[in-house]
């Protein structure tokens, strides 16, 4: 008797674990409420494809590796050094060709161990200054969605911070056509390993005759786990698209260190994103405490404008939202991702996502649970088969 596993959720995560249980040998059905796979990797339609967000890969982890393997990212671009070399980073209210030197002097100290129990704010401050640890925490705005980064554990944004300030050769990968490529390839590959995939298929109970991959939000998954504990922080931003014509002035990418926005020219790094003559720039701003979507949204547009000169005039097509508690896991002092909702659920039930217990930076978390998952619905079902 072949060995049956359920999927609920058709996000990177769900058609991770689809892929990875029809690989082990099962017989795998995936559901999806919507009519469309995808979930936080989808992207827009044509002519300016635009990303749920500013998404990357990073390709010094695991997750990029096996997606990789499967050849589930190719053809993708790297940062060429003339996109390198148009990055900028705003520090007091102006575009600088390099970050402050605090900044620098405080990432050349790779070695240093961040504790998990103490704040960002007090740990750096104390190590290497205040003003160090104001840049830094603008540097990690864009990774974290949050408006102040230095609440938060000094061990999680420490490691973020040294990803993504890597010495080496810069890690992020484009792939071209956008990250609704790579859901196409994944669902392609899964559907050739013989995984059936269900669209517009909402499941209201977890069905008790096989092993469950819950790969949902954790909002979705409290209540068809019936388990309100299924909670976690995760940060709150505005998102700002542009689809413009091209300027000779504007930026491959700006960092702001003053308040932790971002702007990326995706445009520029993969030119099917756009007509000819065209580009596509993503943007983030945290939202402060209590911050309205309105006030948040003008304090990105004054970062555009430094990015992006003329950029209002140039714009043909725009597209802007919040992104609220659905950006990953942060984690806050005292705590790391190990204390996060767990993967293995019991009783024959798992958990997949960007906000459980797996390391990884943001999609990588989804992808490491996914495999966990996988794992453990395989062992699972093989125990069922041999009772």
């Amino acid at each position: 008797m072949r060995r049956e596993i359920t999927i609920i959720g058709g996000g990177l995560a769900g058609l991770t674990a689809a892929i990875a249980c029809a690989e082990g040998g099962a017989a795998v059905t995936l559901h999806e409420a919507h009519r469309s796979l995808g979930g936080r990797a989808r992207s827009s339609a044509a002519p300016y494809i635009a990303n749920d967000g500013p998404h990357v890969f990073y390709s010094d982890g695991a997750p990029w590796r096996w997606m990789a393997a499967r050849r589930l990212v190719q053809p993708f671009r790297k940062p060429t050094l003339g996109e390198i070399a148009r990055s900028r980073f705003r520090y007091g209210g102006r575009l600088t060709l390099t970050p402050p030197w605090p900044l620098v002097s405080a990432l050349t100290r790779r070695k240093a161990v961040a504790p998990v129990d103490q704040d960002f704010r007090s740990w750096a401050t104390e190590r290497f200054g205040a003003e160090a640890m104001r840049a830094a925490c603008g540097l990690v705005g864009v990774i974290t969605f949050d408006a102040d980064p230095g609440r938060l554990s000094a061990a999680f944004v420490w490691e973020r911070a040294l990803r993504a300030s890597a010495p080496q050769y810069p890690a992020p990968r484009y792939v071209v056509g956008g990250w609704r490529k790579v859901v196409e390839r994944m669902a392609a590959h899964a559907r050739g390993l013989g995984v059936r995939i269900e669209t517009g298929s909402r499941v209201d109970r977890l069905p008790e005759d096989t092993p469950v991959i819950v790969a949902t939000s954790l909002d979705a998954a409290r209540p068809l786990l019936g388990e309100e504990s299924l909670r976690w922080e995760s940060g709150r931003a505005v998102l700002l698209d542009l689809g413009l014509t091209r300027g000779p002035r504007d930026v491959f990418f700006a960092s702001d260190l003053d308040e932790g926005g971002f702007v990326e020219q995706y445009g520029m790094a993969d030119r099917t994103l756009a007509p000819a003559g065209h580009t596509l720039a993503q943007l983030e701003m945290p939202l402060r405490a209590g911050e309205a979507k309105a006030d948040g949204l003008a304090r990105l547009e004054r970062l555009a404008g430094l990015a992006l000169p003329g950029w209002r005039e140039r714009t043909v097509w725009r597209r802007e939202s919040v992104s609220n508690g659905r950006s990953g896991a942060l984690d806050l002092p005292g705590t790391s991702w190990r204390d996060r909702p767990a993967i293995d659920r019991g009783e024959g039930v798992w958990l997949a996502g960007d906000s459980v217990a797996a390391p990884g930076m943001l999609s990588e978390v989804s992808t490491h649970s996914a495999l966990a998952a996988a794992r453990g619905a395989l062992r699972a079902a093989d125990s069922a088969v041999a009772a």
